[in-house]
């Protein structure tokens, strides 16, 4: 029996349909998150950016994002290993680090909405941040293990 791509595969190696597909569709990588500017240290928040549609957790303009949000990031084979924020429970991160794909993703159980009914994403928790001024940005920093911070 043959196994899987992301099983046989490096991320650079991937196809871009394959690359594609690894996505879990958590969004969590379309949150605002805050960086500590003495420390470093990277706070996630309950803010999305304002092209997510987060109803579905997709972008809703996916193609030309980088038009409309010049500071989105987007992901590379090469950016997984750099970027300190990418959850620990990224597809692409997990397999970077060897950890293999968890028992909820879609392409391991075969169902795209399972990432959202165990609460691996931002489903029905987040606003966009063009709702929030920036002052108040801070006030929406939430630990995504589901626990706010201390």
């Amino acid at each position: 029996m043959t196994k899987p791509f992301w099983q046989t595969k490096r991320l650079d190696e991937m196809s871009a349909e394959e690359w594609e597909a690894v996505c879990d569709g958590c969004a969590k990588c379309c949150l605002l998150k805050l960086e500590d500017e003495d420390s470093g240290d990277i706070a996630y928040t309950r803010l999305h950016c304002r092209l997510l549609d987060a109803g579905l957790c997709q972008c809703s303009d996916y193609e030309n994002r980088k038009q409309f949000v010049p500071d989105c990031v987007i992901l590379t084979p090469q950016k997984v290993s750099e970027l300190r924020w990418m959850p620990r429970s990224c597809a692409y991160r997990r397999l970077h680090e060897g950890r293999g794909l968890p028992e909820w993703h879609h392409l391991v159980c075969g169902d795209p909405e399972r990432v959202h009914t165990e609460g691996h994403s931002i489903r029905g928790e987040t606003v966009s941040e063009d709702t929030v001024i920036e002052e108040d940005q801070i006030d929406w920093i939430i630990d995504w293990d589901g626990n706010p911070p201390g």
